[in-house]
């Protein structure tokens, strides 16, 4: 036999409040009795000056623990607004089970929901909880190049430990494939900046050093600094893609299983390819730049290309291209690091692949940024 549902019905009488219960109070009836207790309790506004409640259970016909939690909660509800309230319970074993709820209830205490805090607490809140997230990360990352570092000094010492097949693998990926789009994303870089320089200079008839401006810009500056961003959103977001799906497909604990190091097998060949292949991808992106700046010379200025191949002979220094040349390996170092350690951080699902992907890429760019600054003050200071 089916237990009727559960109801309850409200009435006022003189000086109470009166509500009677009956029927099956169960987990099954629990969603659809909450929205009728709800709907019985009157505001403070409609109590019209009673001070006592009862709530009446002898009508039940079913009484669950979940059924006990809701009269327990009502009953909490009408002393908050100032009502004594009684539960009148028929059967002894009700009671029994009504008691034990109502005494958990009163150990946990009434949930109330968090205060919001003051809008500017909260912002300084998140700042605070930002830098800590940051120095935390900043630590596992530093740890994670003492690592990559001992593995590379060990693998200088013990090249038979180096997989030479990955290595080519990924430096055909990360710098033969990557030939065509740094070819002409400094090209346009180098017009841009000839343009810029022709435009200006015009204004003060030295038009010429239009030439200086494209050597010293593309050559010290942002020949690297282009090519490494361009990097690490091409081949560092790769490299977190690639080894996040595998330690999803649970690969790299595989490997482990197998007796092989994570680091050496995966790391290390990306960050030897990464490190050939920059200064490759810098040197080629120096020329295209400046071929890009040669081009718009002849065509705004009037420069010959014999003419600005003599200028910038005599403009640029051997030192120029250096500076900018060999700050290629360590922003390589910073992508490969970088990418090959947010890989490693995947948490195991498709969408924590797809978060650390993207920031891989923010903080590789960042820290090349930061990189390039810190060298170019640091020459600044030296006068170099």
């Amino acid at each position: 036999m089916t237990p009727e549902a559960g109801w309850i019905e409200g009435k006022h009488e003189r000086d109470a409040l009166v509500f009677n219960a009956g029927g099956a109070w169960s987990m099954r009836e629990l969603a659809r009795l909450v929205r009728e207790v709800r709907a019985a309790l009157p505001s403070r506004a409609a109590l019209g000056g009673r001070t006592r409640a009862r709530i009446d259970l002898n009508r039940l016909s079913f009484l669950d623990s979940s059924g006990a939690w809701l009269v327990a909660d009502t009953k909490r509800r009408l002393e908050a607004m100032g009502v004594a309230t009684e539960v009148v319970v028929g059967r002894p074993a009700d009671r029994a089970l009504y008691d034990r709820v109502e005494k958990s209830l009163a150990r946990i205490g009434v949930l109330k929901s968090p205060a919001r805090p003051h809008p500017l607490l909260a912002a300084l809140g998140n700042v605070g909880k930002t830098v800590i997230d940051g120095g935390k990360k900043g630590g596992e990352l530093l740890s994670f190049f003492g690592l990559s570092l001992v593995l590379i000094v060990r693998a200088m010492s013990m090249p038979w430990r180096i997989h030479f097949k990955a290595v080519f693998k990924h430096l055909e990926t990360t710098g033969l494939n990557a030939l065509p789009i740094v070819g002409l994303l400094n090209f346009l870089i180098g017009v841009v900046v000839a343009f810029i320089g022709a435009v200006q200079l015009k204004k003060f008839g030295a038009e010429i050093y239009t030439v200086d401006l494209v050597g010293v810009a593309v050559l010290r500056e942002l020949g690297v600094l282009i090519t490494a961003i361009l990097i690490a959103g091409r081949s560092g977001s790769a490299f977190t893609a690639q080894i996040g799906t595998m330690k999803v497909n649970q690969e790299i604990d595989a490997m482990q299983t197998i007796g092989l190091n994570p680091i050496e097998v995966l790391v290390l060949p990306r960050i030897l390819a990464m490190m050939i292949a920059l200064p490759l991808l810098t040197f080629y992106a120096d020329m295209m730049g400046i071929a890009g700046g040669a081009v718009m010379c002849m065509l705004a200025l009037d420069i010959s290309l014999t003419s600005f191949v003599r200028t910038l002979h005599e403009a640029v220094e051997l030192k120029t291209f250096l500076v900018g040349f060999l700050k290629a390996p360590f922003c390589a170092y910073i992508i490969a690091l970088v990418g090959c350690f947010e890989g490693l951080q995947v948490s195991g699902s498709a969408e924590s692949v797809g978060t650390r992907t993207t920031m891989s890429v923010v903080e590789a760019v960042f820290l090349v940024i930061v990189f390039d600054a810190f060298v170019a003050i640091t020459l600044s200071i030296l006068e170099v």
